[in-house]
């Protein structure tokens, strides 16, 4: 499986609730760079899975207008994701070639650490809008392989 992981672009800094924090004038400049990149690339995916969380949402509305994938909201990717619990929902979708993960740090550091067999995500960190591809051989630590990491700034 072609497992692409896209961090949440930037969020305003001001809201009620975290939860409710949208993305900013740059954020929403983001989101649509790196909709049009995977357009422009050929990136497909068969679903687009996106964290429930407002920022995360409306990147992958972005994504998912593009591509015209079809996108599923789903509780596991909030804030707080584990990756033994990722693999674990992500077995629902063992038939799809590709799909779309787009959700937060640190979460997303400490998936590809696991994915790719590192004991230690501190050397990892996923900037906002950051794009990364892990090939995903099994459904277990270390079965990943990293096939390229983007920062949005270089999209």
């Amino acid at each position: 499986m072609q497992l692409y992981l896209l961090r949440h672009a930037n969020a305003d800094t001001i809201a009620a609730k975290d939860d409710d924090r949208p993305l900013s004038e740059k954020g929403l400049a983001q989101a649509e760079r790196v909709a049009r990149f995977c357009q422009e690339k050929g990136l497909e995916a068969s679903f687009i899975l996106s964290s429930p969380i407002l920022r995360a949402d409306q990147t992958a509305r972005a994504l998912a207008k593009r591509l015209r994938s079809r996108l599923v909201i789903v509780p596991w990717l909030a804030c707080g994701m584990r990756p033994e619990e990722a693999l674990k929902e992500l077995l629902a979708y063992a038939q799809e070639s590709a799909i779309f993960l787009v959700g937060h740090e640190p979460d997303f550091s400490e998936l590809v650490a696991y994915l790719l067999g590192f004991a230690d995500s501190d050397a990892i960190h996923i900037r906002k809008g950051s794009l990364i591809l892990i090939e995903l051989e099994d459904f277990c630590a270390g079965a990943g392989c990293l096939k390229f990491s983007l920062p949005c700034q270089l999209i």
